[in-house]
């Protein structure tokens, strides 16, 4: 059980550092591709110049994310071979499809971008960047197919001891990929618009360059608002879709262990005590949970240790209730936040339209705050999701603990999650340093040699620059 628990740690680590890079790739790729369709259509120089501000992390980003999602990738075989060798044929396919389409359009187009200024005409140069976005949204796709497998097996048959693929349409109909993907996107549109909101407020702040910063945050403060809003609905469609799919992770989640009433209450917090699985205390709000799970103010929803039943009925003996406090906690965290994303945005807006935004410094330092908000909401939904799935690697099909290497010893795992975890923390230095850095030097690059280069992106710079 030791290597069972420490790769399920290497995974998990491996897993959310990457995905702090995967959500503001997909999302700065669209608002950069936005800003620059509008200096295309407006013949606005400013939305040039923001293009290339924020293209700028959109780089750094997506460098530091094909690290982390190659050594992603690596630890499944090295860590999970049984997972692999049984699930690989269905699993594999849009992992590999991801690389070999998705991947490589993303990178040839990225190339045709950062080096197609001035040189290419400007409509194929937007196209360049609308391409881009679009590869990182199918990059998504692919990988959340592969995830929404493991929540939720289908298309697949068993022959020959493993799991093969015998419907790939239906792999790409999985309900849990089409109630996934779209609050993906819109948790990606959000984790880029709050990083552009927290930059331009810390630039507004100083009152530096504030009619850039002002337009920046003009936009990113309505892709924050739809996004959010988009966050909301596409996460109660996830709940009905939990009700019904992985009825033992939605109870978890709300620490539901009898039974509920009819109507159902949604509980805000509770004292949950899982040696003797009750809750001690807890907040309710009368009719809300049966709202979310069923669109109606009516509906019971079962407890955990009606299913824990169920299951040893239908799967053998075995403990089937996954970590309650880890899921519960998390994913009232991720609501928290997504609440206060939306608030935040609505206020930001309103400040704007009324011309009051700049001379708010308290709320410009909230803003600034807020740029965490969406990697804490993201990291809380996801280990929402994976420990909610447990005892299970892939849902009702194989165990975690059937799924580890059986000849990767503990000593092994570990050696490799404290390397991994350095390579991380190094990684992580890096970008936060090209971040700061970029962040001081400002839309406006000042030259330390005479020249007549005016930034990085000008395919007609000659000679040896160097940059503040």
């Amino acid at each position: 059980m030791e290597e069972v628990l420490l790769a399920r740690i290497q995974f998990a680590s491996t897993t959310l550092f990457h995905f702090i890079f995967v959500p503001l790739s997909i999302g700065l790729a669209f608002i950069i591709a936005v800003m620059e369709t509008l200096y295309v259509v407006k013949k606005d120089e400013m939305y040039k110049k923001m293009s290339k501000f924020w293209g700028k992390f959109f780089l750094i980003n997506f460098a530091v994310g094909v690290v982390t999602g190659i050594i992603q990738e690596f630890q499944f075989g090295m860590n999970w071979s049984d997972y692999s060798r049984f699930v690989g044929d269905v699993f594999g396919a849009p992992l590999a499809i991801e690389a070999l389409l998705a991947f490589f359009m993303e990178s040839t187009f990225i190339g045709l971008w950062i080096f197609g200024w001035e040189r290419l005409p400007k409509k194929l140069h937007l196209a360049s960047i609308w391409l881009v976005s679009i590869g990182t949204a199918l990059s998504a796709l692919w990988i959340l197919a592969a995830n929404s497998f493991m929540q939720n097996p289908v298309g697949y048959e068993i022959a020959n001891g493993r799991a093969e693929m015998n419907d790939f349409l239906g792999l790409l109909t999985n309900q849990k990929l089409l109630v996934a993907y779209p609050h993906t996107i819109f948790a990606s549109l959000c984790t880029a618009a709050f990083l552009l909101i927290g930059i331009s407020a810390w630039n507004m702040i100083k009152k530096r360059d504030i009619e850039f910063f002002k337009k920046s945050m003009n936009i990113s403060l309505i892709v924050g608002l739809v996004s959010t809003l988009g966050i909301a609905f596409s996460g109660h469609a996830q709940s009905q879709y939990l009700v019904e799919a992985q009825p033992m992770k939605m109870a978890a989640a709300e620490a539901i262990w009898e039974n509920t009433t009819d109507p159902a209450p949604w509980t805000v917090v509770a004292g949950i005590d899982t040696e003797n699985q009750k809750n001690n205390w807890s907040v309710e709000v009368p009719y809300l949970l049966s709202y979310l799970s069923y669109g109606k103010f009516s509906g019971d929803l079962p407890g955990m240790k009606a299913l824990q039943a169920q299951y040893e009925d239908l799967y053998g003996e075995g403990n089937y209730i996954p970590p309650v406090k880890t899921t519960f906690w998390s994913f009232r965290i991720m609501v928290a936040s997504g609440g206060l994303m939306i608030l935040l945005s609505l206020i930001g807006l309103i400040l704007l339209w009324r011309k009051k935004l700049e001379t708010s410094i308290h709320f410009l330092k909230w803003l600034l705050a807020a740029l965490f908000l969406p990697y804490i909401a993201n990291s809380a939904g996801w280990i929402m999701s994976e420990i909610g799935r447990q005892p299970w690697v892939v849902n009702g099909l194989m165990l975690t603990e059937s799924g580890v290497s059986p000849s990767v010893s503990s000593g092994q795992i570990l050696f490799s999650l404290i390397a991994f975890s350095l390579i991380y923390t190094l990684l992580a230095v890096a970008m936060v340093y090209l971040f700061i850095k970029t962040i001081k030097q400002g839309p406006h690059e000042k030259l330390k040699d005479d020249t007549t280069a005016t930034d990085p992106f000008d395919a007609n710079a000659g000679g040896a620059v160097k940059w503040n």
